[in-house]
């Protein structure tokens, strides 16, 4: 199965490619998109909206895993990563993907087998399943990785840690 994670937001999209087959991943490929802080917001949403087309025309994932949006302090800043979050699902939608949301507690659950694991340690253990030489970054992308990670995992097993939402 090609799955892609998306660690959604408007500034930086990450996103990862894997192929996941026999319980193991091989990855395609990965980065973000990004979108300048001065440019308008509907500018930015055209923008995530041209580049995932993009991407899910070219490596056609089967699946999708987002990071279930979290509510936080700034207001502004959660409303506006929503909207770019939809678009970024709308767009999955489009090219009919199935999606399927996780949270961070999940993510951490599935990747590291702790849920409270720090960010950190999510990031190594990510590199250290897909074998890379490094931790991708920026941080977005690694995340996004994590939650493809995370997708392969808990798709095609009954593990109660793919089953705690938070």
């Amino acid at each position: 199965m090609r799955i892609i994670g998306i660690d959604p937001g408007y500034a930086i999209i990450g996103f990862g490619i894997l192929d996941y087959v026999g319980n193991n991943f091989q990855v395609v490929d990965f980065g973000a998109i990004t979108t300048s802080a001065h440019t308008p917001l509907e500018l930015r949403l055209k923008t995530i909206y041209d580049d995932m087309n993009c991407i899910l025309s070219r490596y056609k994932p089967e699946s999708m895993a987002i990071e279930k949006l979290f509510f936080n302090t700034n207001q502004k800043t959660v409303i506006d990563v929503a909207q770019a979050r939809g678009v970024t699902v709308l767009t999955a939608v489009e090219h009919g993907i199935p999606i399927t949301e996780y949270t961070p507690l999940q993510v951490k659950n599935s990747v590291v087998g702790y849920g409270r694991a720090e960010k950190k340690q999510v990031q190594e253990m990510t590199r250290s399943i897909l074998r890379l030489t490094k931790v991708p970054k920026p941080d977005d992308t690694a995340d996004a990785l994590a939650l493809a990670i995370t997708h392969g995992h808990c798709s095609f097993s009954n593990n109660i840690l793919c089953r705690i939402k938070e």
